[in-house]
């Protein structure tokens, strides 16, 4: 079987499997897709996750940086001893610098908006039950 073909033939599987039905609902009575959450995350989940990425943070923040002085060092030692490997080891220098930043910037933003969920969730949570707690009184209050 060709790439194409196959490529074709997984696509066209996806579509089915993913095809929105509107006005319908699944013959076992589920939420779509076989029925049942495919996906559950408790809050506590979400802050060891969040602890993860922070912790991570602080250690690459401060590990990850380490070997950069000495190979920038090492990096101008080659070139003016004019070895050519003095340039190549100052683009992994870079690389790594770039590449470096990149990595605390993701798992900063990952504690951040793991926090900010947790604490969107507990204040949206709060409004939620203050509503529910207005209605049964008012309800109370109606019979």
């Amino acid at each position: 079987m060709s790439f194409e073909r196959e490529w074709w033939e997984l696509r066209a599987a996806a579509v089915e499997r993913t095809a929105v039905r509107i006005n319908s609902t699944p013959a076992d009575g589920g939420r779509g897709g076989g029925g049942g959450k495919d996906l559950v995350v408790s809050r506590d989940d979400l802050g060891a996750i969040g602890s993860d990425a922070y912790d991570l943070l602080g250690r690459l923040a401060k590990e990850g940086d380490i070997a950069r002085p000495a190979t920038f060092d090492a990096a101008t030692a080659l070139t003016n001893g004019n070895f050519v490997s003095g340039s190549a080891v100052l683009k992994v220098h870079d690389f790594w610098g770039t590449h470096l930043k990149t990595l605390l910037d993701a798992c900063a933003q990952i504690s951040n908006h793991l926090d900010y969920s947790k604490a969107q969730h507990d204040k949206n949570e709060a409004r939620i039950e203050g509503e529910l707690t207005r209605i049964s009184l008012l309800t109370d209050y109606m019979s």
